[in-house]
C-alpha cells in the first residue's frame, strides 16, 4: 500500500512553480459613490498557469486569463474559507471550461475542446462556448451546502455574460472588465470590477459614502462604471505603473479608499495522497484493467501533470 502520508505524497508536484504573486489583488472603495472595486493583475501567474495547457488554442487561453481574473476578483472577497467557481458548458468548440480560486488566492484553470472541432477556432467568448449555461459556485467546505447559481450564456463576452448573471440571478450590479493576451513577455491577465453598493443600508459598508438621494446614487454608479470603461490592456500591463495610480487615475475625482492587497497563488490541488485515494475506491479487477505495463497512470487536467503508480504498489485490502 502507498503511504498517502508521506511528505513526498502530499507536496505538490516538483513540475509545479510554487508562485506567489504578493499584490495581485487590490481592493478599494470610492468615497464620494457607492461604489467597491477590485484590480486584479495576475503578473507571472498568467503564464505560469496558461502556458502549462499547450494543447489548448490561443482563443481558449485568452478566455482563460480573463476567466482567472474574474474568479480573482470574486474570490477574493468571500468573508469565509471557501472557493469560488465558474464553469461553462456549451455546444461550441470548447465543450467544457472551469476554473476555480479559493478565498486565499488560490487559482487554477482547464478547459476541454469538443473532440470533432478541426477548424481554425473564432475569438469570441459567445462563437467558441456556444449555447449553454454558466454557473459560479461557492464552496463553503464540506460541511456547508455549496450555493449554485446557474444561468444561460447570454452576450459576446465572458464580461458581458458574467454581468448577465449577476443582473438576473443575483440582482446585483456590476461592471467587469476582463483583459488577456499573449505578449513577448508570455501571458498577461487581469480585470478591473465594480460592485454597486445598494442604497438601502449599504453605505454601513463605506462610512465615509455621504447621503445621497436614489437618483445621484445611481448617478455616480454610472460615472464610475463610465470611467472603468476607459482602463486600456497597455495600462493595466504597465509593470512601471502601481495598482494604486492606476485606480487613482481612473477614479481619483470620486476619491479612493484603498484596501490591503491580497495575494494569488498557482493553486493546483493535485498531489500523491489525493489520486490514492482515488484509486483505492476501484475493485483489484477495475486496476487490472486500468494497469498498463504494469502501472497506472493519471494526468490533471489543471496542471497537466501525468501521476504513475506501480500496480503492486496500489492497497489490495477491500478489494473483491
Amino acid at each position: 500500500m502507498i503511504d498517502s502520508s508521506a511528505p513526498s505524497d502530499l507536496a505538490r508536484p516538483a513540475e509545479i512553480p510554487d508562485l506567489v504573486v504578493p499584490h495581485a489583488v487590490h481592493p478599494f472603495h470610492l468615497v464620494q459613490a457607492p461604489v467597491r472595486g477590485r484590480l486584479i493583475r495576475l503578473g507571472p501567474l498568467a503564464d505560469a498557469i496558461l502556458s502549462r495547457h499547450a494543447d489548448l488554442p490561443t482563443p481558449v487561453k485568452v478566455l482563460g486569463g480573463q476567466a482567472l481574473s474574474l474568479v480573482a476578483a470574486m474570490a477574493t472577497a468571500l468573508k469565509f474559507t471557501g472557493s469560488f467557481s465558474l464553469q461553462i458548458k456549451g455546444d461550441g468548440p470548447v465543450s467544457l471550461f472551469l476554473t476555480d480560486c479559493t478565498d486565499a488566492g488560490a487559482l487554477r484553470f482547464t478547459a476541454q475542446l469538443d473532440e470533432n472541432q478541426t477548424e481554425e477556432l473564432p475569438e469570441d467568448a459567445s462563437a467558441l462556448l456556444g449555447k449553454g449555461y454558466l454557473a459560479f459556485t461557492v464552496d463553503q467546505g464540506p460541511e456547508m451546502e455549496r450555493h449554485q447559481g446557474v444561468v444561460s450564456l447570454e452576450g459576446k463576452t465572458l464580461a458581458d455574460m458574467a454581468t448577465h448573471y449577476f443582473e438576473t440571478s443575483e440582482q446585483h450590479d456590476c461592471s467587469i472588465h476582463l483583459f488577456a493576451q499573449q505578449s513577448e513577455h508570455g501571458w498577461q491577465a487581469g480585470a478591473l470590477v465594480l460592485e454597486k453598493i445598494a442604497s438601502d443600508g449599504g453605505h454601513a459598508q463605506n462610512d465615509d459614502i455621504p447621503d445621497l438621494s436614489n437618483e445621484d446614487h445611481d448617478d455616480l454608479w454610472e460615472t464610475a462604471c463610465t470611467f472603468a470603461g476607459t482602463l486600456t490592456a497597455k495600462e493595466l500591463f504597465d509593470t512601471e505603473l502601481s495598482s494604486q495610480t492606476l485606480i487613482n487615475r481612473l477614479f481619483g475625482t470620486l476619491g479612493v479608499n484603498n484596501v490591503t492587497p491580497r495575494p494569488l497563488c498557482f493553486g493546483c490541488r493535485c498531489n500523491r495522497a489525493r489520486l490514492v485515494n482515488v484509486l483505492e475506491r476501484f475493485s483489484s479487477d477495475d486496476l487490472d484493467h486500468m494497469a498498463h505495463d504494469g502501472s497506472i497512470s493519471m494526468d490533471c487536467n489543471f496542471c497537466n501533470v501525468q501521476f504513475r503508480f506501480s500496480r503492486e504498489e496500489l492497497s489490495q485490502e477491500g478489494h473483491s
